[in-house]
């Protein structure tokens, strides 16, 4: 099952933090919050196997940091 493991003010922000989980190993889905044609603005939801949530929290905790 797929779980919400951040939401991302966007997707510039969004795809960032995909590219480094996927880096790592992570399986990764971006979910737009909002309106699809205004994506770049709207909040995103970034998602990982239930199992690998713990994991990828530490990961983004790490990535906010350096961004």
């Amino acid at each position: 099952m797929w779980t919400v493991v951040y939401i991302a003010p966007n997707k510039t922000v969004a795809e960032s933090l995909k590219k480094m989980l996927a880096t790592e190993g992570f399986l990764v889905q971006l979910r737009v919050l909002g309106f699809p044609q205004i994506h770049d603005t709207c909040p995103v939801e970034i998602l990982v196997p239930e199992s690998e949530i713990d994991e990828a929290m530490e990961i983004i905790k790490y990535s906010l940091i350096i961004i």
